[in-house]
């Protein structure tokens, strides 16, 4: 049987971090790659950390049915999950490992209920965030702010995850993961 694992965090809380040391860590899970309408930052590469679409292409991408799920998380900045990078990853006989916003992971859950571990990695605060988003040096202080307002709102959807982790030690959330993953995999 199939099987999804949803990782889900503010902008900044390590999600990304926990999710690469899991693929490392665990053969039998295959990364499924989301898609945004974004520009692409200088450090991502097309189709392994994202697939990059217009916001014209993600919305007749909408129209035509193609996502599993999909959310404008900030104005104009779309992200989602095509149906057929699920299907990729299923025929290669793996689970999967989604990297996904709060709403669109809870929509997965939704789906998938039983079959679908939902971990939502909780930052050790607001201020410890922001630090993390500043030192990234990617984005705009205005920029950072909004996604700081955006962190209160999903950190108050955590009842919604299955597991619910502090990342205040980034190696003990990852083995906290590590094990999660391992028993729901059994």
């Amino acid at each position: 049987m199939h099987k999804l694992i949803v990782i889900s965090a503010p902008s900044g809380a390590g999600k990304t971090s926990i999710v690469q040391y899991l693929l490392k860590k665990n053969t039998s899970l295959s990364f499924s790659v989301s898609v945004c309408s974004r520009e692409k930052r200088k450090h991502e590469v097309e189709g392994k950390d994202y697939y990059f679409l217009g916001i014209n292409e993600f919305k007749k991408n909408i129209k035509e049915n193609k996502f599993l799920e999909w959310e404008e998380v900030y104005e104009n900045q779309f992200y989602g999950t095509l149906r057929s990078e699920i299907q990729r990853v299923w025929s290669e006989k793996k689970h999967i490992i989604l990297d996904l916003d709060v709403i669109g992971a809870l929509n997965i859950k939704k789906e998938f209920t039983d079959n679908c571990l939902a971990i939502f990695v909780m930052p050790p605060s607001i201020n410890v965030l922001k630090e993390r988003l500043i030192k990234r040096g990617t984005e705009s202080l205005e920029k950072i702010n909004v996604r700081i307002r955006k962190a209160e709102q999903e950190i108050a959807n955590k009842t919604g995850f299955d597991i619910i982790i502090l990342n205040d030690d980034f190696k003990k959330a990852s083995k906290e993961a590590e094990q999660s993953v391992k028993l729901f995999l059994k």
